[in-house]
């Protein structure tokens, strides 16, 4: 079998089917991304030109100009790949940032399926959800602007997957009947409980967690509002007063990934703390940058109180393994969340914008010993049920195989883990 992947960046979210079927005998996969030092065996890369940006103008103009660019650059590639002979029986790719718009050129008669992540919506999810950072009167118009692509992709011929509920209802009613809701997996063995981690000292340079220290933790891609770090911030002074034996480790970098970036510059770590610097004892608390991905699973196996906080956006795979680790989780209610954790079974919600609230919630995990340990036993069961990343492989196959035999492919692959927890907690 013959596969195209295509991603601006390699191998994007698509690491996992890709080393899958790169493992397969007789299969062949080619790679198109933005240069990249990294690679899987068995896997061809080939790049495209990065294009520059176009001076002068406004921000989703810009980001519109960038993607036909893309879109432009991939054609160019691969139209060279056909002249090499290359035919592949199914083209796979992201379709958010414009590397997708234009090979049905090339290829008309090969199957696509479109990785489709998140519709804007100018309001009703995380545009206007924190009163605390109001939306200027033009960002509803420029929100409108940035779905260009995902209108163009989505009347492109082809089918879409998507994660979960959430995102598959983000798109308008008649782009879901062609997007397939394919939950993802973890590695289940990686991503499993350790108890005897807690018999000895956890280091992170020269921070060190003792085994009678109670660790909370948090984790981001990068430290900003979309993910709660300011609610999370501001929960930590009465966090730390109220239990000396608490120590907090941070893992993520001073970038935006989602949002507005500080008009002054300023990372949002250094906004916070200015915030709450004199009320923390900073001796207790860690911010780790990014990590490698051992260290990262480390501190979640050793973690006493695992929190996830995040604007009903796209939802960050570290709450995925969290709930695998089993991890007693905090999460905000908001409708990402709600999917995967069902609320006093595996994890607890609360209310993304109180601070208060989610002091609470950390302290009750930590003080109620019965509690924090039903609710790991429930996650890594749940985990075990619904986010099997051998079920998550079988799915993504029969969605392929669907498509390049010219079957209607399901529109549910998989399970939702909030509903399928609280149907087993009812019997």
């Amino acid at each position: 079998m013959k596969y195209l992947f295509i991603h601006q960046n390699f191998p994007g979210q698509y690491l996992h089917i890709v080393q899958h079927l790169a493992k397969q005998k007789d299969n062949e996969i080619v790679f198109i991304s933005q240069p990249s030092n990294a690679r899987i065996q068995g896997v061809r890369s080939v790049f495209y030109q990065v294009p520059e940006p176009a001076k002068g103008l406004l921000a989703p103009l810009g980001e519109l100009d960038l993607a036909i660019k893309r879109g432009d650059a991939v054609y160019q590639t691969t139209k060279t790949l056909k002249n090499l002979g290359f035919i592949p029986d199914i083209i796979i790719g992201h379709q958010g940032w414009g590397e997708m718009l234009n090979l049905q050129d090339i290829y008309p008669d090969v199957p696509v399926l479109s990785y489709t992540e998140f519709y804007y919506h100018s309001s009703g999810l995380d545009v206007d959800f924190d009163p605390e950072f109001p939306a200027d009167e033009m960002l509803p118009a420029r929100v409108r602007i940035k779905n260009t692509i995902n209108l163009v992709s989505a009347t492109n011929p082809g089918w879409g997957q998507t994660p979960t509920l959430f995102q598959h209802s983000t798109y308008p009613d008649w782009a879901q009947k062609k997007i397939t809701i394919l939950r993802e997996g973890v590695n289940l063995e990686k991503c499993s409980p350790n108890p005897s981690i807690y018999k000895s000292d956890l280091e992170l340079k020269d921070f060190v967690v003792k085994p009678e220290d109670k660790l909370v933790t948090y984790v981001a891609r990068g430290l900003e509002p979309y993910r709660g770090f300011h609610i999370f911030m501001r929960a930590l002074p009465r966090l730390l007063q109220e239990r000396p034996d608490v120590k907090v480790v941070m893992i993520g970098r001073d970038q935006v990934s989602y949002g507005a970036s500080l008009e002054s510059g300023m990372s949002w770590r250094d906004y916070m703390l200015k915030e709450v610097h004199n009320k923390l004892d900073m001796s207790r608390v860690h911010f780790s940058g990014q990590v490698p991905y051992n260290v990262f699973n480390s501190v979640l196996k050793r973690s006493d109180a695992h929190i996830y906080l995040t604007y009903p956006f796209v939802l960050s795979w570290s709450l995925r393994e969290a709930m695998a680790i089993g991890c007693p989780i905090i999460a905000s209610d908001t409708q990402p969340v709600q999917e995967f954790i069902a609320n006093r079974v595996t994890g607890i919600l609360t209310p993304f914008l109180d601070h208060d609230a989610l002091t609470d919630r950390i302290l009750e995990v930590l003080e109620d010993k019965k509690l924090a340990q039903s609710i790991r036993k429930a996650a890594r069961a749940e985990a075990e049920r619904s986010l099997s990343m051998d079920e998550y492989m079988n799915n993504y196959e029969t969605l392929i195989d669907d498509l390049i035999h010219r079957r209607t492919p399901s529109l549910n692959l998989g399970n939702s883990p909030a509903d399928r927890a609280l149907q087993n907690f009812k019997k």
